[in-house]
């Protein structure tokens, strides 16, 4: 992590872009952080505007192949790959939208973190069971929801997010809930208001 300028990555999946609800909710905590860090720096990682390829099998091979045997072609898939790393590793504090489709999270996003999810690079597997190799720092979560679901068996995606940045190594993450968005319009609102006060406390 950063030992001067402090870094924060703001990780966009909304298919909306910068218009979805997740997506202002993240916004919200980035400008609130900057009042708090003028110098800082931030990097942007929007998967609507710059999607990740899905995994297939010659993208799996580029990234499972070792480097000396690669080729041209494999060298840009992990390029790729080696990018978003970089971006988790260079920052102190990370910030993600996530909005809930059907159940899960967004397809863009499984995306990105098959990418990430890199043996010898990101994690690895030892005698004591698997070690997260990014090190720790401090992950936001702007989770939002047109239903009701946190603390529910349908809220599959506090769960895998949580398993997921634990396997790599970051266990200091915090969720912000922003429910029932497609309720109603008071709902809305509401739930928003709710949303955007917790994140101002997060961040001040």
């Amino acid at each position: 992590m950063s030992k001067t300028t402090p870094t924060l990555l703001q990780i966009n999946t909304s298919l909306f872009a910068e218009s979805g609800n997740s997506s202002a909710l993240s916004e919200r905590f980035v400008s609130e952080w900057r009042k708090k860090h003028p110098e800082g720096r931030v990097v942007v990682r929007d998967l609507s505007r710059s999607p990740i390829p899905h995994l297939d099998g010659a993208r799996a091979g580029a990234l499972f192949t070792p480097a000396e045997k690669r080729t041209a072609e494999q060298n840009a898939v992990v390029a790729e790959s080696d990018e978003l790393i970089a971006e988790i590793q260079s920052a102190d504090v990370i910030v993600l939208g996530l909005p809930m489709y059907n159940f899960g999270v967004p397809s863009v996003f499984k995306a990105y973190i098959d990418h990430v999810a890199r043996a010898g690079v990101t994690f690895r597997y030892t005698a004591n069971g698997p070690e997260g190799l990014i090190g720790d720092r401090k992950l936001y979560v702007m989770a939002a929801r047109g239903g009701i679901y946190q603390g529910l068996p349908a809220d599959t995606q506090t769960g895998f997010v949580t398993s997921f940045f634990n396997f790599i190594g970051i266990r200091d993450i915090e969720f912000v809930y922003a429910e029932g968005l497609n309720i109603s319009a008071e709902q809305k609102a509401k739930a928003l208001e709710t949303a955007g006060e917790a994140i101002d406390r997060l961040a001040a």
